[in-house]
């Protein structure tokens, strides 16, 4: 596989708008974060919080935001007759947005994916190749498993469940209460959050901390702000736990992250 470009974790405002009528030459695919709205043969679909779409050469691309704000991760590539194959026999759809419950194990992906691509490593091309066929596995996996809301005998929650996701990603400096949240539909603690791991596939928790830290690495990589502001403004006042846990997931320091950033 020959990668052309990738991006990781990009913020747009509500203006933006990607027109273009002749596509690419390159293959596109998005892992998009947010809700969006796509036009496909002449027909706007809009897609949930996590969706991706993959667009082959020359095929028109025509999406902007469903919401305020979008989050996406990209990459502009040229598989090869067998890579190609693979996507065939592991049945994953092209030229169509697909709404998936959770998409955090494909962005890790691209994560990984674009590390290599920006590094000097010696072995980044190989890597890379490993990382896109996990990534079509990865892919794969979350079609097989994906089920809709109104094959759940718990249905009536979809709804609002949808709505404390999409307010987790939206609003990601808010104090979180599980409690609260089980509350709004009144279900147990424990019940709330068994149904939430359920039906998105990742625990409240976990959605928690990637909503903040994917806002701490925009604001990281779009402001000055201190580390200890930025973490304040997505919800941690610790900022000793908010590097920890910032290092964890992105395998580096906050202020690492901002110095990386500046050197692309």
């Amino acid at each position: 596989m020959k990668m052309v470009e990738i991006g990781y974790n990009h913020r747009h405002g509500r203006s933006f708008c990607i027109d273009r009528p002749n596509g690419t030459e390159s293959w596109l695919m998005l892992i998009v974060k947010t809700p969006a709205h796509f036009r496909i043969n002449g027909k706007d679909i809009r897609t949930g919080a996590h969706s991706f779409i993959i667009f082959r050469p020359d095929t028109p691309q025509y999406y902007y935001p469903a919401s305020n704000e979008y989050f996406d991760d990209w990459m502009h590539f040229f598989p090869d007759e067998d890579e190609q194959k693979m996507m065939e026999e592991l049945n994953i759809p092209l030229d169509r947005p697909v709404d998936i419950t959770d998409i955090t194990e494909m962005s890790e992906m691209i994560r990984s994916m674009c590390f290599e691509h920006y590094s000097t490593n010696t072995f980044k091309e190989k890597a890379i190749d490993l990382y896109y066929k996990l990534l079509m596995y990865k892919t794969s996996e979350k079609l097989s498993k994906k089920r809709t809301f109104a094959d759940r005998p718990e249905g009536i929650y979809s709804e609002k469940l949808l709505w404390i996701r999409q307010s987790i990603y939206r609003w990601p400096g808010r104090d979180y209460s599980i409690d609260d949240m089980a509350k709004e539909l009144s279900l147990s603690r424990s019940r709330f959050q068994h149904l939430y791991t359920e039906t998105f596939g990742v625990s409240v928790n976990k959605d928690v901390i990637t909503s903040r830290l994917n806002k701490a690495a925009e604001l990281l990589r779009t402001t000055d702000l201190s580390v200890k502001d930025v973490g304040v403004n997505v919800g941690y006042s610790n900022t000793s736990y908010f590097v920890k846990l910032f290092g964890s997931s992105y395998g580096l320091t906050p202020l690492q992250f901002r110095q990386s950033e500046d050197k692309r």
